[in-house]
């Protein structure tokens, strides 16, 4: 057997069905592993849909084998779930982005249930037609296959905007389309006398999938990028949270690198807060936090220690720490509405992490004791105010 016969032999059904099966294999493992990392409902539509596609795929392969695939009901049988399928592939994607709105679920329960009394018309038979025994039962099978081009138009239109990926997704659709289109044309213009057809079939279908595999695997990936993110920034400002900062701090002063710590606190916040509202008193952290983050930049790692406290470590040893102080100072003052005290201690030998933060805080705590809206640098024994 030559390659040529994988591809236009009897035994291409299984080859390309193989060849998918693989794929919705792998597709399967990630959204299982998805599903069983986040325990959330979203995640069990699009693992469905990949069973009821492996069953689909696998019972062509059987069929193949058992010598029945051209047989009334086992034709009757991969159409529907290849109907089926294509439904809760789509209701997957969706679920992937979109809580589950009742209504929502509504319209692929009739999508589904249209579709399912449409393919019922392959057992019905009539007299309004004339012709060979064959071409009535296409007749009969035809409506299914048109319907699955309202379903495409209706997802391309209602499922696009609605997700993050919609240029893969449109992708995929248009696949899909193609992939019916030679499909129909195939059997119903050509009787399926052309195993070149067949072939571009099968790889518009398997691109399909590929599609859809990349579709999900960049989900899981923005996903993990979200929790991973979660996990080290303070929700509020967008600054790092404390456990990430002071891991920063730990591996640059275990290096003995040339660096200082900014410590920061907006003054007068808890009145802030009281008369004004907490809403205030949030908008006011975010704007701070973006000039501490913008005034950063690329020189250092900016982080919220707690409460109103924010704190910067200053890395590139070119940069003056009292110089960036006084920038983070000065635009707070005329940017934000509030005004901050802050102070900074640069790395001696023989400080710790923590030692080093805490000189910070010391430092920033003169700067508030003595008139606020200022920044002191540490001074050991003597912290000296400066600013």
């Amino acid at each position: 057997m030559n390659e040529l016969q994988l591809f236009f032999g009897p035994l291409r059904p299984v080859f390309f069905s193989s060849l998918l099966l693989i794929i919705l294999l792998l597709m399967f493992i990630m959204s299982l592993r998805l599903y069983l990392n986040r325990r959330k409902k979203a995640y069990v539509a699009f693992t469905v849909a990949l069973i009821l596609l492996m069953l689909q795929y696998a019972f062509v392969i059987a069929a193949e084998i058992a010598g029945v695939s051209t047989q009334d009901w086992a034709v009757y049988a991969v159409r529907l779930m290849k109907f089926l399928s294509f439904i809760y592939v789509n209701w997957g994607v969706y679920r992937l982005y979109n809580s589950s709105a009742a209504k929502h679920q509504l319209v692929f329960i009739l999508l589904t249930a249209v579709g399912v009394i449409i393919s019922l018309l392959h057992f019905v038979e009539t007299d309004l037609f004339d012709g060979a025994p064959v071409q009535l039962r296409l007749l009969q099978d035809v409506w299914l296959e048109l319907y699955f081009f309202l379903v495409m138009f209706y997802f391309y239109a209602r499922i696009t905007p609605r997700i993050g990926q919609t240029t893969k997704y449109q992708l995929g659709l248009a696949l899909f389309f193609a992939s019916h289109s030679v499909h129909l044309v195939h059997e119903y213009g050509l009787d399926g006398r052309l195993p070149l057809l067949y072939a571009v079939e099968n790889a518009l279908t398997l691109a399909y999938f590929i599609t859809l595999f990349m579709l999900l695997f960049e989900r899981v990936v923005e996903l993990l990028q979200a929790i991973y993110t979660s996990s080290i920034t303070d929700a509020l400002t967008g600054l790092y949270n404390r456990r990430y900062f002071m891991n920063h701090v730990q591996h640059y002063v275990l290096q003995n690198a040339p660096v200082s710590v900014i410590f920061s606190d907006i003054d007068n916040f808890k009145k802030l807060n009281d008369t004004q509202g907490h809403q205030r008193g949030d908008d006011a952290l975010r704007q701070v936090a973006q000039i501490v983050k913008d005034a950063c930049g690329d020189i250092g790692i900016c982080g919220r220690y707690g409460g109103e406290e924010m704190v910067v470590l200053v890395t590139d040893p070119n940069t003056d720490a009292g110089e960036l102080a006084e920038t983070i100072r000065r635009r707070v003052e005329a940017e934000a509405g509030v005004t901050v005290s802050v102070g900074y201690s640069k790395l001696k030998r023989g400080i710790t992490p923590d030692g080093l933060v805490k000189q910070a805080d010391e430092a920033m705590y003169v700067a508030k004791t003595t008139g606020k809206n200022k920044v002191a640098k540490y001074m050991k024994q003597t912290p000296l105010q400066i600013g």
